[in-house]
């Protein structure tokens, strides 16, 4: 990840990556303005199928010979908040996800019968601004006043939707929890720019490359690095500063809203474009103990997944599961694992949307997401039943699946760092994890159910379903046997971020 120069020799033709966010915001205005017009629905996979056709773009015209940032543009903005935007091949991978999420959210959602429509999709669109622009932008300060924006937009669609009485508990914890975020975020921001300006004379800045280039103190480094990697953990979320999700997932929306918070790790994100980079050396004091947090968060999170009856609140403790994997194949601080953390937060992303889409589904057909209410939906929705059971497989890193080479790199790296106890602890909690979705997709989808009443709204699958599930599995199973274009995509900003730390001697 170079970030002493830029990358200008491809010339995409277009200002593309301001294109990536206005085309979102503009389709969220116009939804707005629409209201409830006939084929809001239809109008809205098209811009969101055109916002994926333009990430592909993006995609193929992306140099990955070159580890500098590329396609900059800059506009002049008063003060330190200048529009400052690059991407390297880690940004077009979490692009490329945000765009497909997208439209697999604007698919899903007319078969849930989420209405308003406008305003729904007006919410998501803007959602997906926020994400474009966080995933391209190079200012630390937008990135913390974009993820805030983010936060009240997802806030706003789970109190909208939500499905349980307690919605108003469960909104008020969100927002505690996402609030500390945004503040330590904003904090850490804020002492991050100080440093630069009081040691080198400048004027008050927060871009990333102005930020590079200056020195923050070693004990201001940790007391930086602590406020912004607590201020991401929360939206990871990782473990012990996951007490939020349980409640979002089980009492929010159903679907929606876990898949835009989980589906993209913006956390894992922000951790490497910002942290890792501007702030090595307490990265590498503190390396140890956050793995170690992590490697008790697996297992954590996945006993109590164990005990979980409710579909949906076993689905938020495994996010909690698989994200700690992902965070200790950061913290090697390894090329290897650096690969396997992207490839897995983007696998984890996609599939855990995928698990939390089909249980909306699950839940428009049953009314229930208790596992002893449930039985036998296999006959009914053998496709949907399908998906869900790929998505886990790919969670837990079966081969076939994107998560087989990633986990791999990850617990290679960790024997190199952190020696075979650790990482036989990972590996025996990514068994423990695979033991509990095989067993909710048993209870759910396979075994008979325990009451003759039938199901109160079963009927068969869907076009948009159809649609829904096939797509899911069709990337999944491709990026699964295909993975090398997406490993190439990342090795060399990767390599270049990992020159910053010390490598253990394999």
């Amino acid at each position: 990840m170079i970030l002493t120069e830029l990358h200008w020799s491809v010339d995409a033709g277009l200002p593309v990556l301001m294109a990536l966010q206005l085309l979102p915001l503009g389709a969220a205005i116009a939804m707005l303005a629409m209201r409830e017009r006939p084929h809001l629905a239809q109008l809205g996979v098209l811009v969101a199928a055109i916002e994926l056709l333009l990430t592909v773009y993006l995609y193929a015209i992306y140099d990955r010979s070159n580890p500098a940032m590329q396609f900059a543009e800059w506009l002049d903005l008063p003060g330190p908040l200048d529009y400052h935007v690059a991407v390297d091949g880690v940004s077009v991978l979490f692009i490329l996800l945000t765009a497909l999420i997208t439209l697999l959210v604007t698919v899903y959602a007319p078969v849930r019968g989420l209405r308003p429509t406008g305003q729904f999709l007006t919410l998501v669109f803007a959602v997906e601004a926020t994400l474009m622009a966080m995933f391209t932008t190079l200012n630390l300060m937008w990135f913390v006043l974009l993820s805030m924006a983010q936060v009240g937009l997802i806030g706003a669609i789970m109190g909208r939707w939500a499905t349980s009485p307690e919605k108003e508990t469960t909104l008020t914890r969100y927002f505690q929890f996402m609030g500390v975020s945004v503040l330590l975020l904003f904090i850490g921001t804020l002492l991050m720019g100080w440093e630069h300006m009081h040691l080198e004379q400048r004027a008050w800045t927060f871009d990333l490359f102005d930020l590079h280039e200056g020195k923050v103190e070693p004990a201001m480094q940790s007391v930086v690095f602590f406020t912004l990697f607590y201020g991401l953990a929360i939206r990871i979320p990782l473990f012990p500063l996951h007490g939020w999700l349980p409640l979002a997932v089980e009492h929010g929306d159903i679907a929606v809203a876990p898949t835009l918070l989980l589906g993209l790790k913006v956390g894992i994100y922000g951790l490497l474009r910002f942290v890792f980079p501007l702030l090595p050396e307490a990265v590498q004091q503190w390396h140890a103990y956050v793995a170690a947090f992590a490697v008790v968060g697996i297992f954590y999170a996945a006993l109590l997944a164990m005990l979980q009856e409710n579909l949906r609140r076993l689905l938020a403790f495994a996010a909690v599961s698989h994200t700690s994997i992902l965070v200790l194949g950061l913290f090697t601080l390894d090329h290897l694992a650096f690969q396997g953390s992207v490839m897995l937060s983007v696998t984890f992303g996609l599939a855990l949307a995928t698990l939390m889409l089909i249980t909306g589904l699950v839940y428009r057909r049953t009314r229930t997401a208790r596992l002893s209410k449930l039985g036998g939906l296999f006959d009914h929705i053998p496709f949907l039943g399908a998906a869900f059971l790929v998505a886990g497989l790919a969670i837990i890193g079966m081969p076939g699946t994107p998560g087989f080479d990633a986990v791999h790199l990850v617990l290679e790296a960790s024997i190199g760092r952190f020696g075979g106890l650790v990482t036989i602890a990972a590996a025996l909690g990514n068994v423990v994890a695979a033991g509990f979705l095989l067993w909710a997709f048993q209870r759910a989808f396979m075994a008979p159910r325990q009451t003759t009443d039938p199901y109160p709204n079963m009927r068969p699958i869907s076009r948009r379903e159809l649609l829904l599930s096939g797509m899911i599995v069709a990337v999944l199973l491709g990026a699964g046997f295909y993975t090398e274009p997406w490993l190439a995509l990342i090795d060399k900003p990767l390599a270049e971020l990992s020159t910053l730390f010390d490598q253990p001697e394999h």
